[in-house]
């Protein structure tokens, strides 16, 4: 009868394994295929050995599969319709008002611009005049006639008419007119006339002196371009006027103030 030896006997089983005949080999193998399979299921699928052998050498890693064959698109869905506005939402409130930031750098100055076209210069309005008799001049009766002061002492706008005695206005405006007479060998009165009206009269007695008086008057007056003002005789027996290389008579008269305050240039 075949012997198993176990337990302690195990570093015997090598040598009785090798001495044992081609019968008793096979007998053995019998045995343990008769115990493996009415033996019940041992835990973690061991069937315990005879003898324990050395672990086996772990195999080499599987290669890997080729892809599948990729899967069916799925199904569209079916679009919904579009929703309803949603109703407007109340307005926020006013944020609070940031600080001021810092001072930019001065940016580099901008190229020098074409020069611009010559303007227009603005000339004030003027008007001026002054002339006296001559000593050799023959004063008018009364009457209707202008004393005419014939000798030019400013008269740059020739507003003035030295042969008629007439000063015209071209400049609208506030004129002052004034007379300085020397009276002598009568007395004398005349009036300072506008457009034939009297702006204002004078009169200076003579009383056979032996030295001339004078009589000096003027007067502020409103003139429009063809005005005219001149210096007339009043009365007849009154014409003293009198004029030498000592004394002289003379007719001045000049613009105060424009009426031309919105014209850019006057003529």
């Amino acid at each position: 009868m075949l012997k198993l030896r176990t337990g302690t006997e195990s570093t015997d089983n090598a040598w009785s394994l090798q001495v044992m005949s081609p019968s008793e080999k096979w007998s053995l193998s019998l045995l343990v295929m008769l115990l493996a399979s009415v033996s019940h299921e041992l835990d973690d699928n061991k069937i315990p050995s005879l003898c324990s052998g050395s672990p086996g050498i772990p195999g080499s890693p599987g290669m890997h599969g080729s892809p599948g064959v990729p899967g069916r698109d799925g199904r569209d869905g079916r679009d919904a319709q579009a929703g309803a506005p949603g109703e407007k939402g109340d307005r926020g409130e006013p944020g609070q008002t940031g600080s001021r930031g810092l001072t930019g750098d001065h940016g580099d100055p901008g190229p020098k611009g074409d020069q611009g076209k010559d303007g227009e210069c603005a000339v004030a309005p003027k008007s001026a005049f002054s002339a006296k008799l001559s000593d050799a001049k023959a004063v008018p009766v009364a009457g209707s006639d202008a004393i005419r002061f014939d000798r030019i002492v400013l008269n740059e706008q020739g507003d003035y008419n030295a042969e008629t005695g007439v000063f015209t206005c071209r400049v609208p405006g506030v004129y002052y007119f004034t007379v300085h007479a020397t009276v002598y060998r009568a007395s004398l009165q005349f009036d300072l006339m506008k457009n034939g009206f009297a702006l204002a009269s004078y009169f200076q007695f003579f009383g056979n002196w032996s030295k001339p008086a004078s009589l000096s008057g003027g007067t502020l007056t409103h003139l429009i371009p063809g005005d005219k003002v001149w210096v007339q005789m009043a009365l007849g027996e009154y014409n003293g006027f009198y004029s030498s290389p000592k004394t002289d008579s003379t007719f001045t008269g000049f613009l105060v103030y424009s009426d031309w305050k919105n014209s850019a240039v006057f003529a």
